[in-house]
């Protein structure tokens, strides 16, 4: 239990900023693990409603920030932030400037991810690895780079600002390379965010996340896990926000120097950071490849990744918003190392068909056979959280977005856990319901039985 006596905190309830399934697993552990009045989100879901949380009625965006400190200060409220825009629109410093308590990082720190120039320049200035790059703000100059490449050679286009993780185009040819320069710069799918691009070398190998958690001079290493981009079976199609996660991922914990490579990069960002002027307190995520036995940066996330967090929390052992206000505080190096739980949790996400593309909603989801995140017959070993979802005028569940939930199994085996997941899975359906069934195969590999 959070000790309020010992916390000099003085805050008894909790507000997430966000309405994905990242931010429903958020509030459900942190009720369950901290002694706390009430958790708010703004805005919420259909499930954040029916684990009987409150959405409340301001909607995310830079016009309510200061309504949304103020609501935070009124109901005592510490505040975690899940998505991105917020972070990158200076959410954090609106609420700073009026004294209210808040999780993440400063508009600044967050252009690790709201800008993939600034990140991938500062990865250079601080000798992070990361796989080799170019920035272009004329298509016709990125065209000229790629014919420039010999025909082996591989790349992956990115438009610099937000894109929601899709704005990364992994390209198999010189043909796939102008197309992506055209869909970002030209046809503008991205908006702004594809005013410049990144040309990065393609790596190949095995992707990992590594997310921890920092107060601005330290940090504190979340459980290893791996997530799943791409939108079909095998890592094909386009890339989405997540089709599913699994933790640990054994590929990083089953190798002690990897592990102390990818701890000092994080660590390495921080102190970087910290030197020109930017102090970093949130969570702070690595999208790697492992190539070679060497850990390269992909990309930096400034939040927990969704769906990363949904297989990260089940797992997690500690009180959870104690870690957070000692982050807020800058002395999470008075606390121990997080416990993690030793078994496997593995998460499917179920989404709209043609996601990441257009998808119809108001779908009615049938088979949730229970109104609460825990599903009852799996002895509190199986959820499903949240994202896509709201209530119809009859009161039922039907799909509000592109990935519509979270379905999550914990086991004391990758096998086991997949079995569990999938099994909880096929009791759920919605007209034109769409998911990888390969979701924490690859762990398979890595020896877990």
């Amino acid at each position: 239990m959070w000790d309020m006596n010992n916390s000099n905190k003085g805050n008894s309830s909790v507000l997430i900023i966000g309405s994905g399934a990242r931010e429903h697993a958020l509030g459900f552990f942190i009720a369950k693990g901290a002694n706390i009045d009430k958790v708010f989100f703004a805005n919420g879901n259909a499930g954040t409603l029916l684990d009987g949380f409150e959405n409340i009625g301001l909607e995310v965006n830079k016009n309510n920030y200061a309504k949304l400190a103020e609501f935070a200060l009124e109901h005592k409220c510490v505040t975690i932030v899940g998505p991105e825009e917020p972070l990158a629109n200076g959410i954090v410093d609106v609420f700073n400037s009026k004294g209210a308590r808040i999780l993440g990082p400063t508009k600044d720190a967050a252009m690790l991810e709201s800008s993939k120039v600034y990140a991938k320049e500062f990865m250079y200035r601080h000798e992070i690895p990361t796989p080799h790059f170019k920035v272009f703000d004329d298509p016709n100059k990125a065209k000229d780079y790629i014919s420039s490449l010999k025909d082996d050679e591989r790349v992956v286009v990115k438009a610099d600002g937000l894109a929601y993780g899709k704005g990364a185009i992994v390209c198999n040819s010189k043909e796939d390379a102008y197309n992506a320069i055209d869909r970002i710069m030209v046809a503008r799918e991205f908006g702004s965010a594809g005013d410049r691009v990144v040309i990065e070398e393609r790596l190949y190998g095995d992707e990992a996340s590594f997310i921890c958690l920092c107060d601005g001079k330290s940090i504190m290493p979340l459980a290893t896990s791996q997530d799943h981009k791409r939108a079909y079976d095998n890592d094909e199609g386009p890339n989405t926000g997540g089709m599913g996660a699994y933790s640990p991922n054994m590929l990083i914990d089953g190798d002690d120097r990897l592990y102390k490579q990818i701890n000092g990069i994080m660590e390495k960002t921080i102190y970087g950071l910290r030197s020109e002027g930017v102090e970093f307190k949130g969570f702070l995520y690595a999208g790697l490849m492992i190539s070679n036995g060497k850990a390269y940066v992909l990309e930096f996330n400034v939040r927990l990744g969704d769906p990363e967090c949904q297989v990260i929390l089940p797992r997690l052992e500690s009180n959870l918003l104690d870690y957070v206000n000692h982050a807020i505080d800058g002395t999470l190096d008075q606390l121990e190392p997080l416990q993690w739980s030793e078994k496997c949790a593995l998460c499917v996400v179920l989404a709209s068909k043609g996601y990441p593309l257009r998808y119809e909603k108001g779908k009615v989801i049938t088979g949730l056979k229970s109104n609460r995140s825990r599903v009852d017959n799996y002895h509190n070993d199986a959820f499903v959280f949240h994202a896509g979802t709201a209530l119809n005028e009859q009161g039922q569940i039907v799909t509000n977005g592109g990935r519509v939930l979270s379905v999550v199994a914990l086991a004391y085996s990758m096998r086991d856990a997949i079995d569990k997941a999938y099994r909880l899975v096929n009791t759920i359906s919605w007209d034109g319901m769409h998911y990888r069934k390969d979701i924490g195969l690859k762990a398979l590999r890595y020896r877990y039985q």
